[in-house]
């Protein structure tokens, strides 16, 4: 399962780049501002991946920082809300900003996400979990947007076990409960693989 890639990047084009590693070329699918942020810098660059597997395609899809991507897998947990979506929203609000506007409910700033509409908008405000998301994120000091976020949590091969589950297929409660089973019996200090293969064990049990 792929985590993260760094390489230099070849091309971009509408919602997606080319990042070239070592002589392959990686096409990743990313936010508007993230493509942004690449093209404006010179040199190898480190792309965070999420993975995505579905019956005929695997797909990347790609974040210059850790807060970027947990607000992508809080989206795509939504109903209706697929990862195409999710970076539209992305691509129009930063997750701070994100997180501000779901944390007062802002219906008319989501909405105006070019390309999201106003169903779409309330669906994620009313969704309890990206509420429970946002309001951890959120703080009263404005920096012109209306928020600021904490420090997003460091990234640890639980959340990186869950996510693998999660793009095979499993539910979130599922995966949660699987990796805790796996990291209960292996012990502290194991390792994404070791983790991935037990909770995988776990699932099916």
């Amino acid at each position: 399962m792929i985590g993260s890639l760094r390489g230099l990047v070849e091309s971009t084009q509408d919602g997606a780049c080319v990042l070239d590693v070592n002589g392959v070329g990686y096409l990743v699918a990313c936010s508007r501002k993230t493509l942004d942020r690449l093209t404006a810098k010179d040199g190898s660059q480190k792309l965070l991946v999420e993975t995505r597997v579905s019956q005929d395609a695997i797909t990347l899809y790609g974040f210059l920082d850790a807060s970027e991507r947990e607000a992508f897998r809080a989206l795509i947990e939504v109903k209706t809300v697929g990862p195409q979506k999710a970076l539209l929203v992305l691509s129009g609000l930063a997750p701070d900003q994100l997180a501000a506007a779901i944390a007062a409910k802002e219906r008319k700033r989501l909405s105006e996400v070019k390309g999201l509409g106003a169903a779409t908008a309330n669906r994620i405000i009313d969704e309890p979990a990206m509420q429970k998301w946002a309001v951890g994120r959120a703080t009263p000091e404005a920096d012109g947007s209306g928020a600021l976020t904490t420090p997003p949590p460091p990234e640890t091969p639980e959340a990186d076990a869950v996510s693998a589950l999660l793009n095979l297929g499993l539910k979130r409660p599922e995966a949660e409960r699987a990796v805790s089973r796996a990291k209960a019996s292996l012990g502290e200090g194991a390792g994404l693989n070791a983790l991935i293969t037990a909770a995988l064990r776990e699932s099916v049990r």
